[in-house]
Parts: structure tokens; C-alpha cells; sequence
């Protein structure tokens, strides 16, 4: 659709929105916040957004509960966000539910509650949604609102994996890999841990990397490794980081440069809060630090100034 035909869009769509059509006043809000055919404005968007919900449009329900929860028009108010959430997961729309599922787990806008986050987790993954279903998997695997049960985790991962989601890829591959819920088969866990890396999942990239290193379920290859550590490092993963920096302290997949090496421990050592390695990243930082001039390690520590996350 060009310019011209958004607008016209917009004019009529205004026109029925006007009469109190909650579909043209969901749509118009749909406009507003995308700037499709009037300009952009998010607070015109709540504005009909909120006209629609109070009819009980459940896609203007869910929609204005994203409002509250991004801040978009609105403060953040996350309890806010929940009562708009709850009224279109009430009526059965699958993504509310979902979400509402995720408030409740992460305790958001209500007290953390894995039993209600199950719940609802359940009633979307029941309908097919991908984000509930890998949730509902995670449920499953750490006994969270319901009792653990691997070979249940695995069945939602599975389903979520089906459809694309790159983190049930990524859990669904560990579960291969660990022989969870399922037999334990590097191929299979290389398959799908390769899926969800391949959509820049890091996690996902690291393991893969970690996996071309050792040789689990691929031909060991060094070269390989250090590719998916880098697209990993290069989105500001510290696990990938210090994995980098071990390849060109040891020259594997590259050649050995001890100014590359400081310098991914130096962004790695700079994240903290990763407690499984911060403390081998401020070893292996000193240990190459040693081997290095003053020049070198200036170098180095410049590189790592400069240095800019890629987006995925």
C-alpha cells in the first residue's frame, strides 16, 4: 500500500471509528502507533486503543496492555498492564495469555506465582503459541508451578521448535545434548542447537561453538568454533568473549594474537556478574598480560574502548 492509499485508509477507517465501530478503533490505534496513514503518535494510539477496549476488544485490550508495560503514551505501569492483559486473556486470546503467563513468572505487575504463570502458559501453548509453549517446556524442566518432568519439557519444546522459536530450539538441543526427556544424541542436539543459533540466538551460538570445539556431534573444528563465538561476541555475549579470547591466546581457529586475546577478556571482564567465569577471565587476562609489552596491552585495551556491539 503507498502513502496515498494509507492515507485514505486512515480517513475512512477514522469515520467508523468515530461511530463507535471498536474494530475501526482498534485499527486506527493500530495506525496512530505505526504511523501508517497519519503520523505517529502513541498517545492518540492509547486514546483509541482504549476506546475499542473498553468494549472489549480483546486485541485493543492486549494492545494497550503492551502499552503500559513499554511505556509508549503512558508511564510504565506494569500493574496496569496486567488488568488489560487479564481482560483479553479472559477472553481467550492466545498472545495475552501468553504474556499474562510471563508477568506472573517473572513477577511483574503481580506477585510471582509459577502455579498462575503454568496456568496460563498452558491455556495459549493449548492454542498453538510458540512463546507459551517453550515457557511451558521451562516449566516442566525446572518443576516451576508444576512438577518437574523432562520428557514433558521436551514434548513443548518440541512443539515450540516446530514452529520456529529459537529458544525452544536451543532448550530442545541441550535436552538432546544432556539426555533429557529424550535420548541423548550430539547430532540431534547439534540440529536443533544450530537452528536456534542460526537465528543469532547466543546462547545458542556459544554452545554450538563449544560443541565444533570439543567435537560433540560434529567433526571437531576450531575454525568453526571461533565463527560462532564471534557472532556471539559480537552481540556482547561474556561467555563468548572469554571463549574468543582463549582461541587467540591458544592461535586455534586463528592465529595466535595476544592483543585480540586481552582484548575479548577485557570486554568480557568489563560485564561481570557472570559468575561462572568472571574469576577465569581476570586469570587469563593477567596470564596473557604477562606474555605482552606496555605497547601491546595499551593496544589492546584501546580496541576494547572503541569496541561496539553488533546488532543482530
Amino acid at each position: 500500500m503507498n502513502p496515498q492509499d494509507d492515507t485514505q485508509a486512515a480517513k475512512w477507517t477514522r469515520l467508523a471509528a468515530d461511530q463507535g465501530d471498536a474494530y475501526a478503533q482498534f485499527n486506527l490505534g493500530e495506525m496512530y502507533r505505526d504511523g501508517q496513514g497519519v503520523p505517529q503518535d502513541d498517545a492518540q494510539a492509547m486514546k483509541w486503543y482504549r476506546l475499542a477496549a473498553d468494549q472489549g476488544f480483546a486485541y485493543a485490550q492486549h494492545n494497550l496492555g503492551s502499552m503500559y508495560a513499554l511505556a509508549r503514551g503512558v508511564p510504565q505501569d506494569n500493574v496496569e498492564a496486567v488488568r488489560w492483559y487479564r481482560l483479553a486473556a479472559d477472553q481467550g486470546l492466545a498472545d495475552a495469555q501468553a504474556i499474562l503467563g510471563s508477568m506472573y513468572a517473572n513477577g511483574r505487575g503481580v506477585p510471582q506465582d509459577y502455579v498462575e504463570a503454568a496456568k496460563w502458559f498452558r491455556l495459549a501453548a493449548d492454542q498453538g503459541e510458540a512463546d507459551a509453549q517453550s515457557n511451558l517446556g521451562m516449566a516442566y524442566h525446572n518443576g516451576r508451578g508444576v512438577p518437574q518432568d523432562y520428557v514433558e519439557a521436551a514434548k513443548w519444546y518440541c512443539l515450540a521448535a516446530d514452529q520456529g522459536n529459537a529458544r525452544a530450539q536451543f532448550n530442545l538441543g541441550m535436552a538432546y545434548d544432556n539426555g533429557q526427556g529424550v535420548p541423548q544424541d550430539y547430532a540431534e542436539a547439534v540440529k536443533y542447537i544450530r537452528l536456534a543459533a542460526e537465528q543469532g540466538y547466543t546462547l545458542a551460538q556459544v554452545s554450538l561453538g563449544i560443541m565444533y570445539h570439543f567435537g560433540r556431534g560434529v567433526p571437531q573444528d576450531y575454525a568453526e568454533a571461533v565463527k560462532w563465538f564471534r557472532l556471539a561476541a559480537d552481540q556482547g555475549d561474556a561467555a563468548a568473549q572469554f571463549s574468543l579470547g582463549l582461541m587467540y591466546l591458544n592461535g586455534q581457529g586463528v592465529p595466535q594474537d595476544y592483543v585480540q586475546a586481552h582484548m575479548w577478556y577485557n570486554l568480557a571482564a568489563a560485564q561481570g556478574g557472570y559468575e561462572a567465569i568472571d574469576e577465569d577471565v581476570r586469570k587469563f587476562r593477567d596470564l596473557v598480560a604477562k606474555k605482552m609489552t606496555p605497547q601491546q596491552i595499551a593496544q589492546a585495551q584501546k580496541l576494547a574502548r572503541n569496541w561496539k556491539p553488533k546488532k543482530k
